[in-house]
């Protein structure tokens, strides 16, 4: 690697590289490697873009870094950064350390961003009366907090006169009062126009004494939902809605509650006109609220930004401090991705699927689904994806990739349990499978289990269709027979007699090539049966080399193609799809594959299982087994002995040939006068 090294950087830094995942990369493990970056050739990164969202990496500080805020942050936006640090910091070191918080005798005091690095911290420390020479993250939360707790306090004492609420201090109490009853009372009141309109409507309009009388044999305390569901009252022609006597009983805690609203205190009852004077200025209070409340928050969004602009420095240098030594390890190598550290994995990785007995540790977030699935099989990895829902409703897709182990019983619509970063679990359902090879030992078995697939297919489908076939044959010949139990028709007989003698005529000629043809082939498997036989009965050896040949010729195409695809395995086409600009090979062989996917594993044990299937026992295994060995040796000997090969009879293919075309000739006779006979029937 030193020869790899001197070539590139013959004129410039001196760069170390090592194999990671397969593949050379550059090493970044210096502040003196950070503070190069700039004189790295763009060939050698491994990333040339990331998404801002999505990742497993605090936003903020990518957003710091998006310098045009397309969203995206390139190669020349990390140069950036590590130029910008390199003014600020006296020791880049300090970046490997990943603090969030930093001493001011480590910000330089020489150069314009460093001064007003120091200036914005000060500032911050004064305003939140802290007397330290350091400064952490959390100072810029809590300093941001309090302006904005100051702009609001200030902005309600300038705008506060501006409007007088309709009930004082009581204004929310009595918007909640008559908000919580509205549409309850204001179907009461409809309820008396329709008594007002049509008297006799009142016990329809009326709570029904059949719904009271379902309920009354129970505790009507857990029925409060259905009663709620009764009228707020019972409908009066005058019209006006009793305030304390009469009221529903799961509605009288919410009028005690509208009872204490100022226009109604000391009423028994109100008109509809009353409450929809209330309704208008509780409408009014609330459109006012939230005008106000949209432009208080916009004018503090917009003192809060103004604002932030004068401490930005220091913000984004704690940011840099924390998180930017993680960027490059997952940017310009994909160094915590190779690690397989819980602790310390790739940005892009965004939990763990347990399924089937596995646990995935490769899932990445989908942001396009389409797009995903449509490159996905360029990986030539074996991909689940999966729709995740959270306790909370939150949803989301991932894509997980199984890198180790069989297929067993994975297909689609299985349910599976997703813990991400945080370790919240989120229902996962298996929405598509990208079928590739997991493993050379997985491609082995490949080809039997995908011919015992189809031969149970095959059998399935068989049974179905003779049991189908049988029963319309049964209620064909059923209805047949009821048809014809008072109907012979004698033309039909004669003609179904002659259609049987044809048919007769017919199979003879056709089948009889065919017999010919059976007994060739059955003669050549019995001289390949012989010559078989030969060879196993030449040495005992041969016997291994015959069942060997076989294995090979079944399983080792599969295996070969998989040993092929595992070599050229990739995540880039992943990860491209979500948005990534992978400018290198992102290797996931056998080796580390086994590590990104973990099988159960159980302890040997001896028990006793009541419910367990009745094996065999093994002495009766082995004699099986030799009755079969022996049988095959039997017949491979005979065979090899006598050199028996079944030679068919010879068909008489003169004989054949003529019969049938005189009967041919006769045939258009005999149908004419079948014809015929069919055509005096109905005229009788």
């Amino acid at each position: 690697m030193a020869k790899i090294a001197n070539l590139i950087s013959k004129d410039g830094y001196d760069w170390k590289f090592s194999t990671v995942g397969g593949v050379a990369r550059v090493n970044i493990e210096s502040g003196e490697d950070v503070a190069h970056l700039d004189e790295l050739d763009q060939k050698l990164w491994t990333v040339l873009s990331c998404p801002v969202k999505g990742l497993e990496f605090d936003e903020r500080t990518l957003a710091l870094m998006d310098l045009d805020g397309d969203g995206k942050i390139r190669v020349h936006e990390v140069v950036a950064a590590s130029q910008w640090l390199k003014k600020v910091l006296v020791e880049m070191e300090y970046l490997l350390e990943g603090n969030d918080s930093i001493e001011f005798s480590a910000v330089s005091d020489t150069s314009d961003e460093g001064k007003q690095v120091l200036a914005a911290a000060k500032l911050i420390l004064s305003s939140l009366g802290r007397d330290k020479q350091s400064i952490a993250l959390q100072d810029v939360v809590d300093y941001l907090a309090v302006y904005e707790e100051k702009c609001k306090n200030e902005y309600t004492a300038a705008e506060g006169e501006a409007y007088e609420p309709p009930y004082g201090e009581g204004s929310d109490a009595a918007e909640a009062a008559v908000n919580a009853v509205r549409a309850k009372v204001e179907d009461y009141f409809m309820r008396c126009k329709l008594v007002q309109f049509d008297e006799d409507a009142a016990g329809a309009l009326d709570v029904q004494v059949e719904k009271i009388a379902a309920i009354s044999g129970g505790d009507l305390n857990a029925n409060v939902a259905e009663i709620s569901t009764y009228p707020l009252a019972r409908p009066r022609k005058e019209g006006l809605l009793p305030l304390r006597e009469g009221i529903n009983p799961a509605w009288q805690g919410a009028m005690a509650a509208l009872c204490g609203v100022a226009d109604f205190e000391g009423k028994e009852s109100i008109a509809e006109e009353e409450w929809k004077a209330v309704v208008a200025k509780v409408d009014a209070y609330t459109a006012w609220k939230a005008a106000g409340e949209t432009a208080m928050n916009e004018a503090i969004a917009a003192q809060v930004a103004e604002h932030a602009d004068a401490i930005a420095p220091v913000e984004r240098l704690l940011h840099y401090c924390r998180d930017y030594f993680k960027l490059l390890q997952n940017y310009v190598v994909f160094k915590d991705f190779y690690k397989r550290d819980d602790s310390c994995l790739a940005i892009f990785q965004a939990g763990k699927l347990y399924i089937d007995q596995r646990c995935c540790d490769l899932c990445i977030k989908v942001i396009d689904m389409g797009k995903s699935t449509a490159s996905a099989g360029k990986s030539g990895m074996y991909l689940i994806y999966c729709h995740c829902t959270s306790k909370g409703g939150a949803q989301m897709d991932i894509v997980a990739a199984l890198t180790d182990g069989d297929i067993g019983g994975l297909h689609e619509g299985k349910n599976a349990i997703f813990y991400d970063r945080k370790g919240q679990d989120w229902d996962a359902v298996v929405t598509k499978i990208v079928d590739n090879p997991i493993s050379v030992r997985q491609a082995f078995w490949s080809p039997y289990r995908k011919f015992g697939n189809w031969v149970t297919e095959k059998i399935t489908k068989s049974a179905s269709e003779k049991e189908s076939k049988q029963f319309d044959e049964m209620t064909s010949k059923a209805d047949t027979a009821t048809t014809n139990l008072t109907v012979k028709d004698e033309g039909a007989a004669a003609e179904a007699k002659a259609n049987e003698k044809k048919a007769q005529m017919f199979d003879i000629a056709k089948f009889a090539g065919i017999f010919a043809a059976i007994g060739l082939a059955i003669g050549a498997i019995g001289g390949a049966l012989a010559a078989l036989g030969g060879f196993v009965m030449g040495h005992w050896y041969n016997v291994i080399i015959l069942v060997a040949a076989i294995v090979i010729l079944i399983s080792g195409p599969s295996m070969l193609l998989a040993w092929l695809k595992l070599r050229q395995r990739n995540l880039g086409p992943v990860l491209n799809a979500n948005g990534w600009a992978i400018n290198s090979n992102v290797k996931v062989n056998t080796t580390f594959g086994a590590t990104l996917t973990s099988m159960a594993k159980y302890p040997k044990m001896v028990m006793n299982d009541p419910f367990a299937e009745k094996k065999m026992a093994w002495w009766k295994k082995c004699l099986i087994w030799l009755v079969i060995l022996a049988a095959v040796f039997v017949v491979g000997f005979k065979l090899t002995q006598h050199r028996w090969v079944w030679e068919p009879k010879p068909v008489p293919v003169a004989e054949v040939v003529e019969e049938p075309v005189a009967e041919e000739v006769a045939a258009p006779a005999e149908a004419e006068a079948v014809e015929a006979v069919a055509e005096e029937v109905p005229a009788e």
